[in-house]
């Protein structure tokens, strides 16, 4: 079993106790804002869209993050090169996220992916900040690429070479 230990984190693959601390993530509209998808209703859809994590895949590499001892994000690659990741608003503002990508990035590229990309809503700053902090740069925009209720979104869309190809 895949883990990584940073400063302040765990990074591990999932569990079914897990499943309370998705939905405290899942469930709130603010953290939701950006999603894919909308706020998770109830526990019970929590726990379908959970039922995926824990499944292995070809191109899935997910883990959730303890930050003492509690579980307060989900990041990875649900299909690889694309990487995902979502933090209980309570940990927004400690750098977790980014120490938490750090180790997720280095992790990936350790693992043999040679590029990583990701799908980010325009009106995102947090994670738009973040990726580029990261190293991500933008290759492209498109517009209503999801709808969210009666709310299209569109996308930035962003990719990171591995680094040794950055430089070549």
């Amino acid at each position: 079993m895949t883990e990584i230990r940073t400063e302040r984190l765990l990074l591990r693959r999932a569990r079914p106790d897990d499943l309370d601390a998705m939905y405290a993530i899942m469930s709130d509209t603010e953290t939701m804002r950006y999603w894919s998808s909308l706020p998770h209703a109830t526990r019970e859809v929590t726990a379908h869209w959970f039922e995926e994590m824990l499944t292995e895949a070809p191109g899935r590499d997910l883990f959730v993050a303890e930050h003492e001892g509690r579980v307060v994000a989900r990041l990875g690659m649900w299909q690889a090169p694309e990487i995902t990741f979502i933090f209980h608003r309570d940990v927004w503002g400690l750098g977790l996220a980014q120490e938490a990508m750090t180790a997720l990035v280095a992790h990936a590229f350790e693992d043999g992916a040679s590029r990583l990309t990701a799908d980010v809503d325009p009106r995102n700053e947090r994670s738009l900040r973040l990726l580029h902090r990261l190293g991500f740069v933008e290759t492209h925009r498109a517009e209503r690429t999801f709808r969210l209720g009666d709310e299209w979104a569109d996308s930035v869309y962003l990719e990171l070479q591995r680094p040794e190809r950055r430089s070549a």
